[in-house]
């Protein structure tokens, strides 16, 4: 069974990149046609470019699973009171936008553009000023909204102080963050990582105004944590 999370189809910032979707991918190597696999598909409103999170509206696709097992997916999800009628709304016109020759085609892929290009630029500025920093590695965000730097550099004595509070040094690490910059981060452990490698996971989503201000903020905590571990 393969649970594909393509919420962030959309947000793809390489040219030279595209993307591939799970299903078209067991397709293409034979899996569905040969019922060899349980491919389930989602796609959201609350994420990736349209990004309407208070609308929690969304898709599954299910291939290749028993059709009894169908039968109490669709038993379940029909079992709730109330519909979501702004979700459904909203991810009818997701996967059903605006036409050529409506009347709000036009500004709908102007809207989109501008939020993509928006989201490209910021994407490489966050990059580019995370790496601008001494002890820090961030690989270009080829899509979706997240930078996932790398700390070269983690003081030795940060990572026996995490380990005598029972912890990791990229929790210590972002805990200080918040405390002395206000910016939250999530440790880059709770993703799994290979030993030895320490980090955190940042979005590109707020302003350019903003992200100016916290890459500045970055830069000097890391120095000042550096300093208090050395």
């Amino acid at each position: 069974m393969v649970l594909a999370d393509e919420v962030y189809q959309d947000n793809i910032y390489d040219d030279d990149k595209e993307f591939i979707s799970a299903k078209k991918a067991a397709h293409e190597l034979g899996l569905i046609e040969a019922n060899a696999i349980e491919l389930a598909s989602f796609h959201s409103t609350s994420k990736g470019l349209y990004g309407e999170c208070g609308h929690r509206g969304g898709y599954v696709e299910m291939v290749g699973f028993d059709e009894k097992v169908l039968d109490h997916f669709y038993k379940l999800a029909s079992s709730g009171l109330c519909a979501n009628s702004n979700g459904q709304i909203m991810t009818a016109l997701m996967t059903r936008g605006p036409q050529p020759g409506d009347a709000s085609y036009e500004r709908h892929e102007q809207e989109k553009t501008t939020i993509l290009t928006e989201l490209k630029a910021k994407a490489k500025m966050m990059a580019d000023g995370l790496n601008a920093i001494p002890g820090f590695k961030c690989q270009p965000a080829q899509g979706a909204m997240y930078c996932f730097p790398r700390i070269e550099n983690m003081p030795a004595k940060a990572i026996e102080a995490a380990k005598a509070a029972n912890s990791t040094p990229d929790t210590l690490y972002a805990l200080s963050l918040l405390r002395s910059t206000g910016i939250c981060v999530v440790p880059a452990s709770g993703f799994g990582q290979k030993p030895g490698r320490y980090g955190f996971r940042t979005t590109f989503l707020p302003s350019i105004e903003e992200m100016e201000k916290a890459l500045q903020q970055f830069a000097r905590h890391h120095e000042e944590f550096c300093q208090k571990y050395a």
